[in-house]
């Protein structure tokens, strides 16, 4: 399965400490270029800089060869090289929490996750304390929909 990563999913992560989940879960994952620069950019959180300064052994970074198709053309420039690569290399899994960019990556037929997604999975599969993980990500700068967490901590509690 080849998953492609937006820059948000992977810098939460790290930062919760659940970026080993990554090769637990999707066996290739690559990033673009760009994606590595917003990672290592000044602005990032220290330990989001030095990951991505080592990438590990698993993630792969692409570039993109085609020119982007006009569907992504009002996009950030991370989202339009994710859809690209994830198009150039018939990914199975793109990997995106921007509302706009899923919405492209979804018309476009994508088959499409976020950083809860990745979570949720690894949970379902027994790899993650959800809620522990939930409790870091909400001491971070990610923004979410109070209701989805609780909705997918319900979704845990039940099973």
């Amino acid at each position: 399965m080849i998953a492609v990563f937006d820059t948000s999913p992977l810098h939460y992560l790290v930062l919760i400490g659940e970026i080993d989940l990554i090769p637990q879960l999707l066996p290739r994952a690559l990033i673009p270029p760009v994606v590595r620069s917003e990672l290592a950019a000044p602005g990032a959180p220290d330990p989001v800089r030095s990951w991505i300064e080592r990438p590990p052994h698993w993630l792969q970074i692409r570039e993109a060869k085609g020119e982007p198709d006009s569907a992504v053309a009002g996009l950030h420039r991370g989202e339009r090289a994710v859809i690209q690569l994830a198009r150039e290399v018939a990914a199975d899994l793109v990997v995106l929490d921007d509302k706009a960019a899923r919405s492209v990556a979804s018309a476009l037929g994508m088959r499409i996750t976020g950083l809860l997604g990745i979570l949720d999975l690894a949970a379902q599969r027994g790899l993650v304390d959800l809620p522990a993980a939930v409790d870091r990500l909400r001491s971070t700068s990610f923004r979410v929909a109070p209701s989805l967490l609780h909705s997918l901590l319900g979704r845990h509690r039940t099973r």
